[in-house]
């Protein structure tokens, strides 16, 4: 799929989507992963929630890919 062609919700899941399926490949829950980012349960379970669009700063984002120990745009791949 062209990268220009979707729409920036469909960004926002695919990244959102990204961050559950890296947990996952770590055998993180989304307890142990809140609270290594020091964020609450239920927002991370709204960030990850692909049928919801919830703004997250870039510094959780970067504390995210920190925690899973992988590179920042492993996230952002769209493909």
């Amino acid at each position: 799929m062209d990268f220009l062609r979707i729409t920036n919700n469909e960004k926002y899941q695919r990244v959102w989507l990204n961050i559950a399926y890296q947990r996952k490949l770590k055998n993180m829950t989304q307890v142990q992963l809140a609270e290594k980012i020091g964020v609450s349960r239920t927002h991370m379970s709204n960030i990850e929630a692909p049928n919801m669009i919830t703004s997250i700063s870039l510094e959780v984002i970067f504390n995210i890919a920190d925690v899973l120990e992988i590179p920042v745009d492993i996230l952002f791949k769209f493909v």
